[in-house]
């Protein structure tokens, strides 16, 4: 029975992708067709310690992304393994320390010449990716700005998630409001953009300031950056949840990721990619 199942989805396949061909059947019409047959079968690899998604990106739009830490160096290589085997073309993996990087390059080179080759480090993001990033096609660009140098670490992630997703980035870094006169300067990229991601730690008043400057949404990402009473970040999260903008939201502290991707999905609003 499985067997006949198989054929049967293979033919189901096959069907489709020809109607998509003759102009009988609408590419976003098969797009959503296709996502929701993902949702038969289990739809994952099941490698003992994970169980890697590897049809998210059919379902979501987005292919599974891994959180690098908690994880050691072999079972990130294992998961990255069994996504690019499922057909992925591309994987990040966050949260991941120089350390753990330089050991996991030595165990994708230990796999195979296309898996080291795929791969680069991106110290600044904590981040390792696998892959070429997608070509742009949002609507605009993505605008990380980011308070200090100290966020950078933040919106670097926020900047490099948003570029493998599709989107083309732009950056405009330590423009804080200690310096007010640095962020007017970018008013420009700021009035442009699709969609802003706001950075920045300390009193976060960065993400405020922006939101009165800009027509589109802004994402406002608070850090742990900041002395004793910004306690960890918390300080600058509540100031971004309580701001008088009205185009902003608010993610997690220290979740450029989240940022990032979020910014991405409001920038391919309407659009498959």
């Amino acid at each position: 029975m499985p067997s006949e199942r198989c054929h049967l989805e293979r033919e189901e396949l096959r069907s489709l992708l020809e109607a998509v061909a003759a102009g009988t059947v609408p590419a976003d019409d098969a797009c959503a067709r296709l996502s929701e047959a993902s949702l038969d079968g289990p739809g994952y690899v099941d490698l003992g310690y994970a169980k890697p998604d590897v049809q998210r990106g059919v379902r979501q739009g987005v292919p599974e992304v891994i959180y690098g830490a908690g994880k050691t160096a072999g079972q990130i290589a294992g998961i990255m393994r069994a996504l690019v085997e499922s057909g992925q073309e591309r994987v990040l993996v966050t949260r991941l320390d120089v350390g753990k990087s330089a050991e996991l390059w030595r165990l994708l080179l230990d796999q195979s010449l296309q898996m080291v080759t795929g791969y680069r480090y991106h110290e600044a993001a904590r981040m390792g990716v696998w892959g070429e990033p997608a070509k742009p096609s949002g609507h605009g660009y993505v605008l990380v700005a980011c308070a200090g140098t100290s966020d950078l670490y933040c919106a670097e992630e926020a900047a490099v998630t948003a570029q493998m997703l599709g989107n083309e980035v732009r950056r405009a870094y330590d423009v804080g409001v200690s310096g007010i006169h640095r962020l007017l300067a970018q008013a420009d990229l700021i009035q442009n953009a699709s969609v802003i991601v706001a950075v920045a730690g300390m009193e976060g008043a960065l993400a405020s300031v922006i939101g009165g400057l800009a027509a589109c949404p802004v994402i406002a990402c608070p850090t742990s950056v900041g002395y004793g009473a910004s306690l960890g970040g918390i300080s600058a999260l509540l100031s971004m949840l309580n701001s008088c903008a009205s185009g902003a939201s608010v993610v997690n502290i220290d979740n450029g990721f989240g940022a990032g991707y979020q910014a991405s999905l409001i920038n391919h609003v309407g659009r498959r990619t």
